[in-house]
């Protein structure tokens, strides 16, 4: 009788427990959550730095750029840089802001997918774009790296879409994306 007691009382006191451990594991996601949102808030900021350098210094070191602009996917750190030379060059008034953005964890892999804004004065106004982003972070350490970097307008509503009949593919031609935009095809 005093066994089924004891083993009761572990019991209740094993369960009573378990709200407690829930609790933590949500606190310490949220805590990652945040370190993650954190390192798009820095992306931002150091953006609107413009300085390519630094900009480049939050990818890591086998990370790939589809960058807004870009008609080639970088894939090394030297592209990454040029990428946002070109950028700065180009456009060294615009700055981006942050809107919603979603989250998600995978252990020490993390995306997050969501819009910015981009403002760029040109010929005296301001022009706005919406842009949809989705960064893929990898931790090291007690940094959370950008392994991959998408960035795209919004698409515009099409005023009408007709249905299109496609012949069946036997074999797909292998060319790069920059033949592709280079030869209009």
């Amino acid at each position: 009788m005093m066994r089924k007691a004891l083993q009761a009382a572990i019991g209740t006191l094993l369960l009573s427990l378990l709200p407690c451990s829930a609790l933590a594991e949500g606190r310490a996601e949220d805590a990652v959550s945040a370190q993650v949102a954190a390192a798009t808030a820095e992306w931002i900021s150091t953006f609107n730095t413009r300085d390519a350098a630094r900009i480049s210094a939050l990818y890591a070191p086998d990370a790939i750029l589809w960058g807004t602009v870009s008609q080639t996917i970088r894939t090394t750190p030297g592209e990454i840089l040029e990428y946002f030379e070109e950028s700065s060059a180009k456009r060294p008034n615009l700055r981006m802001f942050l809107g919603e953005y979603h989250v998600r964890l995978y252990g020490d892999i993390a995306i997050n997918s969501g819009y910015y804004t981009s403002r760029n004065p040109v010929n005296g106004q301001e022009v706005a774009i919406p842009m949809r982003f989705t960064f893929t972070y990898r931790r090291e350490g007690d940094r959370w790296m950008i392994v991959n970097h998408h960035s795209s307008r919004f698409a515009s509503t099409p005023v009408r879409c007709q249905p299109v009949r496609l012949a069946p593919v036997t074999q797909a031609p292998s060319r790069s994306v920059s033949s592709i935009f280079a030869n209009g095809t």
